[in-house]
């Protein structure tokens, strides 16, 4: 599995170079749903384990701050993401497909909405980007909106340096050491609504 993660990786990466040496905005060709459905279902069972801390405004307008632990597993087209306090207690699950989002709180009915960004503000307060991350985390922009990336020009690697999509940006700040692969650490911000993320992939 690691020698697959380290090749789509690669070929991420070769394609974010390839748009980035056009020197301009990308906007991918977008498949038609029956086609995305079918690539993102042909991807193999992805999962990340980390660390997380929100900056984002209440309904208020005063500023919050929410910090934890989180698992992401991702099998074909749906994705579950738990997040939960540094003492480990589950604060929220939610799952995420193509059809519905569900969001499930400790001692509490679950949730349902079409849409989970609208769900988790609702609910938390603030909202992950999970459709955007899904592609973000690999890193790559995803494939549905234009983008624009920046390339590390220090890394002889050709890295990810930052994504622009759909009203976030996504910096990266490391990557994992050999004989890992991967993303290490990445920032993701917006603003409007005011919104900064923090995550930490533990390898």
């Amino acid at each position: 599995m690691g020698s697959q993660r380290a090749r789509r990786g690669a070929l991420a990466l070769m394609a974010a170079g390839v748009v980035v040496v056009s020197g301009c905005a990308i906007k991918p060709r977008v498949p038609t749903t029956s086609n995305a459905a079918t690539a993102i279902t042909a991807q193999t069972t992805r999962a990340y384990h980390g660390r997380f801390s929100v900056q984002y405004n209440d309904q208020n307008g005063q500023q919050r701050n929410a910090y934890g632990n989180f698992d992401w597993q991702e099998t074909g087209d749906t994705v579950t993401l738990q997040l939960r306090n540094p003492l480990g207690q589950t604060l929220a699950i939610v799952t995420s497909s193509p059809s519905s989002a569900t969001l499930e709180l400790p001692n509490r009915e679950p949730q349902t909405a079409d849409n989970v960004s609208q769900l988790m503000s609702n609910t938390l307060g603030f909202a992950l980007p999970v459709e955007g991350l899904r592609y973000w985390l690999q890193p790559s922009p995803a494939p549905t909106s234009r983008a624009r990336t920046t390339m590390d020009s220090s890394s002889e690697n050709g890295r990810l340096k930052e994504i622009k999509q759909d009203g976030w940006t996504v910096d990266y700040l490391a990557y994992a050491d050999a004989p890992a692969t991967g993303v290490k650490r990445l920032n993701l911000s917006r603003d409007e609504p005011p919104l900064d993320i923090k995550l930490v992939l533990d390898q």
